[in-house]
């Protein structure tokens, strides 16, 4: 009998090992939506091609989402590894499922700050240039589950305008991510939009980082089309996060390797992040609860 049960541990070790190492074949890599999916898929093929030189991976997938929820739903599922997320795509997962993923890291601005905000944007030829011009206007949201894009000008707007978002405004809706929202304020479907930046730096470049230096980089944004009606309060920078059954190993290596990303490729993690951040730093769930807090009381889960 003891023998029996000896094989049997032996024979369970050695199916449980083989998951294991055919898991860590494949590394999967959620790219939540929010500009077009070339130029996503472009700017992450550099992190793909030095995670299978560091980590010997045979695969490095991407699964760039049309939307966000694309892949909070992925990483809910557990079939993805890593993404990186807006705090309140996070929330939204943390409340839906606490143990799916685990954060580990978030940006430093030039600065030296760990936030950015909400910029509220419209044509600077519209004649619209206050808040109280919008008054009946259509407002444009990037994502039903962007902080920047939707979240934050939920709470933090109506104590700019006076009231409720949905008196003040003649309507609402929202843009399909936060490039396509900025265009669509180009092209008057909007009033006015809500998306994100660093607040750092000059209003002409889209600041140092965010959705709207991203376009001015690529070309398809000129600062000078736009102006700046609001900005809302320092919101945390979204999470690195990964799957929480993530071997306990892995997480620590896969955490370093971000960590000496800006050392080791500017390029790249600039590319990745999306502008000009001086490295990650160390955060987990605590340092996002006042994001989940307020999705829970506004949005819910």
């Amino acid at each position: 009998m003891l023998k029996k049960a000896l094989l049997s541990a032996v024979a369970l070790f050695a199916l449980v090992g083989h998951v294991q190492a055919e898991d860590l074949k494949e590394f999967r890599v959620g790219i939540i939506g929010g500009e077009n999916e070339a130029d996503r898929l472009r700017n992450y093929q550099c992190l793909g091609d030095h995670l299978k030189t560091s980590f010997g991976f045979e695969k490095v997938s991407f699964f760039p989402a049309a939307d966000y929820d694309g892949v909070i739903q992925g990483l809910l599922g557990g079939t993805l590894d890593y993404a990186e997320l807006g705090a309140s795509g996070f929330a939204k997962i943390n409340l839906a499922k606490a143990d799916a993923v685990e954060p580990i890291l978030t940006t430093v601005q030039t600065d030296g700050s760990t936030g950015y905000h909400s910029i509220m944007v419209a044509r600077k030829d519209s004649g619209i240039t206050k808040l109280e011009d919008l008054k009946g206007k259509k407002l444009g949201f990037a994502d039903p589950d962007s902080t920047s894009g939707y979240l934050i000008p939920l709470v933090t707007l109506p104590e700019a305008i006076g009231g409720p978002v949905k008196e003040f405004f003649g309507s609402t809706g929202f843009g399909g991510g936060h490039e396509n929202l900025v265009l669509e304020v180009l092209k008057g479907t909007f009033d006015a939009g809500t998306t994100f930046g660093s607040g750092v730096g000059e209003f002409k470049d889209g600041y140092t980082s965010g959705n709207l230096h991203k376009m001015v980089e690529k070309g398809v944004l000129d600062m000078n089309d736009l102006v700046e009606l609001w900005k809302s309060p320092l919101i945390p920078n979204g999470p690195i996060v990964v799957r929480a059954s993530m071997d306990t190993d892995m997480k620590t290596k896969f955490k370093q390797f971000m960590l000496d990303l800006p050392k080791t490729d500017a390029a790249c993690f600039s590319a990745v992040m999306g502008g000009d951040f001086t490295g990650f730093v160390e955060v987990n769930t605590e340092f996002y609860k006042p994001i989940i807090d307020a999705r829970k009381a506004t949005i819910g889960g």
